[in-house]
């Protein structure tokens, strides 16, 4: 491994935790090379032994939900109930794709021509790259790893450089079940990733920016790519909308501190229910306490993004919630929710992705209006649509332009579902059966059966 090392930094407290080495050129290609040997004999597994280890390291994870806690809080500075909570999901993830490794979704065999049989085989395509970023280290590398894994590929793992520990204690308990280098990680920056997916990879799954996505594919070239970049989600409000949607709306922008790409963060009501909206928002916000009821944003930079974009906003009302934080905590990198209101439609807090603990709000003439707004953003991944009269809020959901919608919640996710982005928010499909495919490639076999 390369001696250039980052210095980990815990956002809680903004102090060093740890150093963690930088991986080059040279490490990339040795790891890829073993990946791709090992490669073979995971393919060669049926489904039924590659399930059975998937379901015994998904033991292995839930006898060390405490590790696995602590490594994530470490990394992320999320609260424990929170980190806790993700655990459990990846470990129900990895169970979901075990199953899902002996179920059949290809196409029937049969006669589909005269005198000749068809079949279709999936076959995985080899060494996959797992680009995971920073804001949930664990449960998106689990997002990528169970339906790569399931489907026979093994996996180079690449962590944010801010929170490689809880993949690396992943690939450790992965080593003795799967096998050697099944799992590997490499530890690294920027320049890592990009070593990576100019590599001798076969697919690169990547979760990040857009401006990390698109150098992504242009790395890449023809082979496989799978792209989660981020969000900009918008809640339509209607006038009949349950009296806790405030509550909800604020909970949901809330969780992880606002750095989940679908988390709400346009808030968007008819004019004549505008001023309730806000204040019943601002309400919702002053009860929550970032250090009592979220965490901090996760590094410097992202720190440094999201005031940028709150220094150049426009906004006519702001209400600003508090902080209650530890002593040890000062000089951790907090910052408290906030409600943004009276903003032009052009504002940097509504056209860029804030992805931090702020919910803005705006207003429009009718419902095509509003679905209107919530489209004029290039991002198109998550939203919401909150309101009692069934067809309306059914009606709604189908014209909003998104990859996922809620009606009445929001941030609602389980193995089952297909979550993926439209637009500027990416490409593939993470969760669900539907997710495989992102994994495999089909090969159809003809014979003929009459001579």
């Amino acid at each position: 491994m390369a001696e250039r090392a980052t210095t980990l930094v815990d956002p809680r407290t903004g102090r060093p935790r740890g150093k963690s080495p930088i991986s080059d050129e040279v490490d990339v290609a040795a790891v890829v090379a073993t990946a791709r040997e090992t490669a073979v004999a995971w393919a060669r597994l049926t489904p039924r032994e590659r399930s059975g280890r998937l379901l015994e390291l998904a033991v292995v994870i839930e006898q060390h939900t405490e590790s696995y806690t602590r490594a994530e809080q470490a990394g992320t500075g999320k609260p424990e109930a929170e980190a806790r909570v993700e655990v459990g999901n990846c470990v129900d993830v990895l169970r979901f794709y075990a199953g899902a490794a002996r179920a059949e979704t290809t196409p029937g065999s049969g006669r589909r021509m005269a005198g000749l049989e068809s079949w279709v085989r999936w076959e995985p395509l080899g060494v996959v790259a797992a680009i995971v970023p920073w804001n949930y280290p664990l449960l998106m590398a689990m997002w990528r790893l169970g339906p790569a894994l399931a489907a026979g590929n093994t996996v180079i793992l690449k962590p944010a450089e801010t929170t490689p520990e809880s993949v690396q204690l992943l690939a450790e308990h992965a080593t003795p079940i799967l096998g050697p280098d099944v799992i590997s990680v490499l530890p690294g920056d920027r320049a890592t990733g990009q070593h990576l997916v100019s590599s001798g990879i076969n697919a690169v799954a990547f979760t990040g920016s857009l401006q990390g996505g698109l150098d992504v594919v242009r790395r890449a070239g023809v082979r496989r790519v799978s792209l989660e970049l981020g969000g900009n989600g918008p809640a339509l409000v209607l006038p009949d909308a349950p009296a806790d949607t405030a509550a909800e709306l604020v909970a949901a922008c809330l969780y992880n501190a606002g750095q989940s790409c679908a988390a709400p963060a346009r808030v968007i009501t008819l004019r004549k229910n505008y001023e309730q909206t806000v204040h019943a928002l601002a309400a919702a916000m002053e009860k929550q306490l970032a250090g009592r009821d979220f965490g901090p944003l996760n590094n410097p930079d992202q720190l440094d993004r999201f005031d940028s974009i709150l220094a150049r906003s426009g906004a006519g009302f702001r209400y600003e919630s508090g902080l209650r934080l530890a002593e040890d905590e000062q000089d951790g990198f907090w910052r408290a929710g906030q409600i943004l209101a009276d903003l032009s439609p052009d504002d940097p807090a509504v056209v860029e992705e804030l992805f931090g603990p702020v919910l803005t709000v705006q207003s429009a003439p009718d419902l095509a209006g509003a679905v209107r707004l919530a489209n004029s953003v290039p991002q198109a991944l998550g939203a919401s649509v909150w309101g009692s009269d069934v067809g309306t809020v059914l009606t709604v959901a189908g014209e909003v332009n998104a990859g996922e919608v809620w009606v009445n919640c929001h941030l609602k996710q389980t193995a089952e579902l297909p979550h993926g982005g439209r637009g500027q928010s990416g490409t593939g499909t993470d969760l669900s059966v539907l997710a495989l495919a992102d994994y495999q490639r089909p090969k159809t076999v003809t014979v003929r059966a009459a001579y």
